[in-house]
């Protein structure tokens, strides 16, 4: 399986990249189908049935509005954040709803997506189904239940995605017959592990983000990596900005948690003012302030950068802001940093998940941590070896991260683990940095350590809302 680094830096709006950029994804992906194999004019009915972590947590994570955004035909990556709830709002007015933009159908999103968090489907936690029916009668008889497949008289198609992590989203098929796409063009270094990654950056004299650059180049030029990375860097500074200029002092959702962002920045641009700046943990107060600014920002449906999920946005910009703010940087240093995150985090996505759903959070900012980790210790100057030891602290010092978010919204414990998630990966860089390279504990064998860990941890830890601090936190949440 080949992965490319504008895959797992991809832009979409908050809160989850699995429960809101995914099912968006997947439902864009349905529209189309139907419109491709001529039978949307057919249409007179649709249904979205959302299992398991998708089902349990829907509505906290946006997972019902992006679904009708989804089949509205409209992208993740283009659509505005402010354009998103107009949308949804006269779907829901009206009764109706464009598939893909173009056929409109009878719609209630009461009716018409249906959280069913309390059964699964095989593939994965957050797996969905979608049924387009061509009868009034059959839409309106249709069952939610995981043996329902609606298949039959007034059914123009079905079909069932899983949406894997980051965004990335399979169909049914997929998953049960996986099959490595080998590339047009065979990668000129390619790996599969960090033990591979470090093997081809001895043998080549490359560093880690030359031997991913060489490897981007057989799907794009220079220009467009170069371009499409600055993107990346451009939208996450964007992001910060809106983070910290907000006027709404509460996020949205029941919790009513305040907006710390903009407070926070007023009062170190006072300090800066004042030359109040001698403190040795002055540059820590930045980062928190980055990562707090990306994931309230996220938290309220802004636009962020999948980095690599919107849970964990917060940790590479983060580190990448402080880099920018404290040492010097340019666009060729980020650049490196982008590449040398995307190297480690295909391995994630190769070797187990980065998926809440799946693997609890340490598969979100203990991944988000790691590749900010390596990132920041490659452009401080590290050696391959130095940049793999620091991937490794930044994840060691994450396993067992449970995802257990009150209310099922992407805000507590969310958006402070972003920012605790920052400090420990710059921490991380400066460790290895301290040392030669050298070390006991392998990525590859973190990396293996954090999917048995996932598989071992209990389905309420992992992004379910029904453990931990979900649960043991009181909080008057109205009925679904």
């Amino acid at each position: 399986m080949t992965l490319s680094v504008l895959d797992l830096f991809s832009i979409g709006l908050g809160p989850s990249s699995s429960h809101t950029v995914g099912p968006m994804r997947a439902a864009r992906l349905f529209s189309r189908s139907l419109a491709e194999s001529g039978r949307l004019g057919e249409v007179v009915g649709i249904k979205a049935v959302l299992f398991g972590s998708l089902g349990a947590t829907g509505r906290g994570h946006g997972s019902d509005d992006a679904v009708i955004l989804g089949l509205a035909g409209l992208d993740p990556e283009t659509i505005g954040a402010d354009e998103a709830p107009v949308v949804v709002a006269e779907a829901a007015d009206s009764g109706r709803l464009r598939l893909d933009g173009t056929h409109e159908v009878a719609f209630s999103a009461q009716d018409d997506v249906v959280l069913n968090g309390w059964e699964s489907l095989p593939g994965h936690p957050n797996g969905m189904r979608l049924t387009a029916y061509s009868t009034e009668e059959a839409a309106a008889a249709a069952g939610t239940g995981v043996e329902d497949r609606a298949e039959g008289a007034g059914v123009v198609s079905t079909q069932e995605y899983y949406s894997v992590g980051g965004g990335f989203v399979v169909t049914a098929e997929d998953m049960t017959n996986p099959a490595d796409a080998e590339p047009d063009v065979p990668e000129p270094y390619p790996f599969v592990s960090g033990d591979e990654l470090l093997q081809r950056c001895r043998e080549s004299g490359l560093s880690i983000a030359q031997v991913m650059h060489a490897n981007e180049l057989t799907r794009h030029t220079a220009e467009e990596i170069r371009s499409s990375l600055l993107q990346v860097w451009a939208v996450m500074q964007e992001c910060v900005e809106n983070g910290c200029t907000r006027t709404e002092e509460v996020l949205p959702g029941v919790l009513l948690a305040k907006r710390r962002a903009p407070g926070l920045r007023r009062r170190l641009r006072e300090q800066e003012a004042k030359g109040d700046t001698k403190d040795a943990l002055w540059a820590m107060e930045w980062v928190n302030l980055f990562a707090l600014a990306v994931n309230e920002e996220n938290a309220s449906g802004g636009r962020v950068v999948t980095a690599p999920t919107n849970g964990a946005a917060g940790i590479i910009p983060a580190v990448l802001h402080y880099f920018d703010m404290f040492r010097e940087c340019n666009d060729d240093k980020v650049e490196e940093f982008l590449l040398t995150a995307g190297a480690i985090g295909t391995l994630f996505k190769r070797n187990a998940s980065i998926s809440g759903a799946e693997v609890g959070c340490q598969g979100e900012v203990g991944s988000a941590c790691s590749m900010a980790a390596g990132a920041l210790c490659a452009v401080l100057g590290g050696t391959p070896e130095q940049v793999e030891n620091a991937a490794e602290i930044g994840l060691e010092h994450n396993l067992g991260l449970t995802c257990d978010p009150i209310a099922g919204l992407v805000q507590i414990p969310c958006i402070e683990r972003n920012a605790i998630g920052s400090v420990k990966a710059i921490n991380a860089a400066r460790l290895s940095l301290a040392g030669d390279g050298t070390h006991r504990v392998s990525l590859d064998e973190c990396i293996t350590t954090m999917r048995d860990t996932g598989r071992d941890m209990m389905s309420k830890y992992k992004e379910t809302s029904r453990g931990g601090l979900a649960v043991n936190v009181a909080v008057n949440i109205p009925e679904c």
